[in-house]
């Protein structure tokens, strides 16, 4: 039998939900008491008569009972996306039959996860179970994204994880996929950004033979490979407006046709998405659509940049230094108290991947037993400035134009000829940045793989 707690203060929307639902085990519990319950209910409701006590009782269940799905009933509307702790909305007063639909549907989703998917609160519970034991570190930043996992794994509504490069975005997909009922199930990463604009159909929905010229046979999307698992979009802020249509017409209808096909295949699949710039800005600009994003933007998860996580800087640098140590087969040297001083006051523009070249870079290039602050190789800040070479009285076009090749060129010797890495870095959409390279006879640069 259904046990549902009602979160109130009062006992007047526990009342009314009996009404709807003889059947179920409805009780009112205070904010209060919901630590001291020996019992875990099936789902709770909160009251949000009353906003600032409504957010409390939110608060307090998710404290406890993180996997707990959490409806909220509210006679003012709650503007979309939901906020990641709500798991679904409800009107007051509400509709004959509305309720139990909404029951019904969020208690299959809580009983059909698998038995080992219970709550866990122990980070390193989280960690192991979850595949993210490489994620190193124990800032305050870092441990609130892990313990977010279970709860964003047990919902079914897509996710948008947003941050910089090389903070972890794919890790953290695999682990939200690892946490859901989906678990067993396949888990296809898609790279959007390395994907050619007119093979996204292709890639994505597969093709009937004789769809196109070289179809000589037929073949299966990505969609199908990751039929009733999760489907990650990873960098999908690179996708052009025509390809974000299309994308849009799947989250919306759960429908595709393969390419040359007339037959519409029923998909089921969830999907996480991904984006290294901030995509409510790229709506802002028009760059992204507006209903594709609130349709990714779901539930959220922001992964913090080094930045925000500067007390792990030294665990993660004595991690990679012990690594890679063991790889050249000698022993690890010491980090001095001036190499850590030097690595904390870095900004790290290139987060945990520049950390780590900047690591095994001090200790190739070092055969002693301590690295001091003199092996730590950083690029020197004012390396990354535009410099307009030769005569200073060039042509204000000339001038103009050397530049920006001169500032396009140190941004990619600076990031080794990433053309991804270096576009963020210059606050540009890839495809502009890539205009700008062929315009300045930067042709022969390849894209590089995040």
């Amino acid at each position: 039998m259904l046990r549902i707690w009602v979160i109130e203060e009062r006992e007047r929307l526990a009342s009314s939900i009996r009404t709807e639902c003889p059947d179920a085990i409805v009780t009112t519990i205070r904010r209060d008491r919901i630590a001291m319950s020996s019992q875990v209910p099936h789902l709770a409701v909160v009251d949000a008569t009353e906003r600032p006590s409504a957010s409390s009782s939110i608060r307090e269940m998710r404290n406890c009972h993180p996997a707990v799905p959490l409806l909220i009933a509210s006679p003012h509307p709650v503007c979309e996306p939901l906020p990641e702790d709500i798991d679904d909305f409800v009107m007051l007063p509400f509709q004959p039959g509305e309720l139990r639909m909404r029951f019904s549907r969020l208690s299959a989703a809580q009983l059909a996860r698998p038995k080992n998917l219970q709550p866990i609160n122990s980070l390193r519970e989280i960690r192991s179970r979850y595949r993210l034991d490489v994620v190193i570190g124990e800032s305050p930043a870092l441990q609130e994204v892990i313990h977010k996992v279970p709860r964003l794994g047990a919902s079914e509504a897509n996710v948008l994880i947003s941050g910089e490069t090389g903070t972890g975005k794919e890790l953290f997909a695999r682990a939200i996929h690892y946490a859901s009922a989906r678990h067993t199930r396949p888990f296809i990463p898609v790279n959007c950004g390395a994907l050619p604009d007119l093979l996204f159909e292709n890639e994505l929905f597969g093709h009937e033979k004789g769809a196109y010229t070289d179809a000589s046979t037929s073949g299966v999307g990505l969609l199908a490979v990751a039929e009733r698992g999760t489907l990650f979009l990873d960098e999908v802020d690179s996708l052009t407006l025509a390809n974000q249509a299309k994308l849009l017409r799947v989250l919306q209808d759960r429908e595709y046709r393969p390419l040359g096909s007339q037959r519409a295949i029923r998909g089921d699949v969830r999907f996480i998405a991904a984006a290294n710039t901030p995509l409510a800005q790229r709506v802002a600009t028009r760059e992204f659509r507006a209903d594709l994003y609130y349709r990714l933007n779901v539930l959220t998860l922001h992964l913090p940049t080094m930045a925000e996580r500067r007390s792990d800087i030294p665990i993660l640098a004595r991690h990679f230094l012990d690594r890679f140590a063991k790889e050249c087969g000698r022993p690890a040297p010491c980090l001095s108290s001036g190499a850590i001083r030097r690595l904390m006051d870095y900004s790290w523009p290139g987060n945990i991947r520049e950390l780590e070249s900047v690591i095994l870079r001090a200790l190739l290039l070092s055969d002693g037993d301590i690295l001091d602050a003199s092996s730590i190789d950083l690029p020197d800040a004012m390396s990354l400035q535009p410099v307009v070479a030769g005569n200073s009285s060039l042509p204000i076009a000339d001038a103009v134009y050397e530049f920006e090749r001169q500032y396009l060129a140190n941004l990619l010797s600076h990031h080794n000829g990433n053309v991804t890495h270096a576009a963020e870095a210059a606050g540009k959409d890839r495809r502009t940045f890539q205009r700008l390279l062929r315009r300045h006879g930067f042709a022969g640069i390849s894209t590089a793989a995040d």
